[in-house]
């Protein structure tokens, strides 16, 4: 295990039946509040992704904003927002996906990606993938191609990397 891991490890804190029983929820919030941990997060997403053309990140509302927005300004791209409902004021493309406990709809604006372009998606935790998927979806309506996912935290025992399986995927901690 990595120097990283470790100190995320140590930094996630587990909120039991959140946000409903049977829930383990994983927090980073501690982890936000570590901006030497925030660097290292970001750092290591450039080292990972840094020379495999990518020319755009995608990060999911909202906790993937926060990653995504550091690491799209650090590699010198744009930085795509893929929102909830009602809350992109232009032309949008939507897609509708299940979560482990409920759905969800995500939307992009129609001229966030031009087609042929190389979007990294990135996002603080996989778990069933759904989420991820809509995402990758929306870019590929755009004509845009998806470079690959970069997470924070896989929960592993959710099987959402399989759903994931013909992208490239990134997570720095796995449980």
């Amino acid at each position: 295990m990595s120097e990283l891991s470790t100190r995320l490890m140590s930094a996630i804190r587990d909120v039991p039946d959140f946000p409903k029983p049977g829930i383990l929820f994983k927090d980073i919030t501690p982890v936000l509040s570590d901006p030497a941990l925030m660097v290292a997060i970001t750092d290591r997403f450039a080292e990972t992704w840094h020379g495999k053309g990518i020319d755009a990140v995608v990060g999911m509302e909202s906790r993937g904003f926060l990653f995504g927005m550091p690491l799209a300004m650090l590699l010198g791209i744009p930085f795509i927002p893929a929102r909830k409902p009602g809350k992109l004021p232009y032309h949008r493309i939507s897609e509708s996906y299940a979560l482990e406990y409920g759905s969800a709809t995500l939307e992009l604006h129609i001229d966030a990606l031009a087609k042929g372009q190389r979007a990294l998606i990135i996002d603080d935790l996989v778990a069933t993938g759904g989420t991820a998927l809509a995402t990758a979806k929306l870019v590929e309506k755009l004509g845009a191609e998806v470079a690959g996912f970069g997470f924070v935290i896989e929960l592993g025992f959710l099987n959402g990397r399989t759903v994931l399986d013909r992208y490239p995927v990134d997570a720095i901690v796995q449980y």
